[in-house]
């Protein structure tokens, strides 16, 4: 009696599990488009570093082709993150509304009418039984009764001090004793009968409200199981066309790099084949002898105009990059750690992951394309390329003095963080080489420990005594 109580329990786990089914593949879709906002912040930020660096040709292209593959598993992830909210997510959720039904008091419908169900289906029978329990109850009484008169009446004849009256009394609860013991007897077993007769028809009465509640519970599973299949697909995506073209794409693209076309390439446009631009005559100009700042020279520094070209060497048919300069800043690639949490609220997404990335990694390439020739070279300037120092900060092995004079070791007393390409970052108390004297408006060239070469504000500095 009672022990319904684990079946009907099972309808209100049922709903339960609904909602720990959704909460799972909830938690699955944020994932998913956490992770495709971090391919597409990865391919946007290496997209830019490839084409900024120094790698060209068809192997730059090829190179770029695995941010195209994040682009596009991106948008995959997010299709598979949709695909678990809008339908899988709302399939569940319209099944569970459907299918459990609340009532005003508390409780769901159908957990009420199979309480109800099996509560009417077992109460003659546990009346019955409760019968059953009573004269048994009432029979093993009269037994020990029984025993217990015998007892006193087998000790009453070794007694001599017994007269016959008392005697007599004894044997007659003896008597009466095993008279009850017959009829609670009699009692019990019509009782335990009647129990047995009306067993068959308890059971059929259970068992059919158990059937129900099987029906009820075989539509979930059955659902569950209809609903999990969904999911995989949404998630497979290895039998997508689409993701088995992604790489197969890549792949292609990948082959297509040619390092004999990138030399090719390279000899053409930044090599012997390049154009020329040899020194002429040029009459004085006040314009041209102006001293300019070193702001208004990065500004005017957009392009350099060739005159008196002499066309050599085979043009190649490859759109010319801006050249890059000889003199290169070395920049260590910092390790980041990001501290998103993908199982943050969905809709935050005030900050992307490269964002935060960003803020750290200042730039990855060792120099950037669009750097151009400085056109004023001069074996007396520092910025001749085939001076002491070459693209590394390591000595031009094919200069004889390898140590030039000036330089000289000084340590930062402030943080500084440079806001250009050409300028160096450094906390204080960082120590590095002044490789050439402030300039007009107090800016130094120096170089850092780890090879980069810049410039810093001269009065953020004191020499090292």
């Amino acid at each position: 009696v009672g022990n319904y109580k684990r079946t009907v329990k099972r309808i209100d786990d049922g709903h339960r599990l609904c909602n720990d089914l959704m909460n799972c593949i909830h938690e699955r879709a944020r994932i998913e488009k956490v992770y495709a906002q971090q391919l597409t912040e990865w391919a946007k930020r290496w997209k830019q570093l490839v084409e900024k660096g120094p790698q060209y040709g068809t192997v730059e292209r090829a190179w770029c082709a695995f941010m195209s593959e994040a682009e596009k598993v991106s948008e995959l992830h997010l299709e598979v993150k949709s695909s678990l909210m809008n339908e899988d997510f709302e399939k569940i959720k319209n099944w569970q509304k459907e299918a459990f039904h609340k009532q005003m008091m508390g409780g769901f419908k159908e957990t009420k009418e199979a309480e109800d169900g099996f509560r009417k289906a077992q109460k003659p029978w546990a009346k019955k039984l409760k019968e059953v329990e009573a004269s048994k109850k009432a029979y093993h009484a009269a037994c020990k009764e029984e025993k217990l008169a015998i007892s006193r009446e087998t000790n009453s004849k070794a007694d001599p001090a017994l007269n016959p009256e008392q005697l007599k009394k004894l044997q007659d609860k003896v008597e009466r004793s095993k008279q009850d013991v017959l009829k609670t007897k009699e009692k019990y077993e019509k009782s335990l009968k009647e129990l047995d007769n009306a067993t068959p028809q308890y059971m059929e009465n259970m068992e059919q409200v158990f059937e129900q509640c099987q029906q009820f519970e075989e539509k979930r599973l059955r659902f569950f199981r209809e609903v999990l299949l969904e999911v995989q697909k949404h998630l497979d995506l290895s039998n997508a066309a689409s993701y088995k073209n992604i790489y197969r794409e890549l792949e292609q693209n990948i082959k297509t790099a040619d390092a004999v076309e990138d030399l090719r390439w390279f000899r053409a446009n930044q090599g012997p084949g390049m154009s020329m631009n040899w020194p002429q005559f040029e009459e004085w100009s006040a314009d041209l002898n102006r001293t300019l700042s070193r702001r208004e020279k990065k500004k005017a520094s957009d392009g350099v105009t060739l005159t008196g070209i002499n066309q050599t060497g085979e043009q190649v048919s490859q759109p010319n990059k801006h050249s890059s300069s000889l003199s290169v800043q070395s920049n260590t690639v910092q390790s980041v750690q990001s501290s998103y949490n993908p199982f943050e609220d969905e809709e935050d997404t005030g900050s992307t992951v490269s964002e935060k990335e960003d803020n750290k990694i200042k730039n990855v390439s060792s120099y950037e394309k669009n750097q151009n020739y400085p056109t004023d070279w001069s074996d007396e300037e520092s910025n001749n390329p085939f001076s002491s120092t070459d693209a590394n900060g390591d000595t031009n092995p094919f200069d004889e003095d390898t140590s030039p004079a000036m330089e000289v070791r000084v340590r930062a007393l402030y943080d500084y963080e440079g806001q250009e390409q050409d300028e160096l970052s450094f906390k204080a108390g960082d120590e590095l080489t002044k490789m050439e004297n402030e300039d007009e408006q107090g800016w130094c060239k120096g170089r850092l420990d780890n090879g980069q070469v810049g410039l810093y504000p001269a009065n953020y500095v004191e020499p090292i005594q």
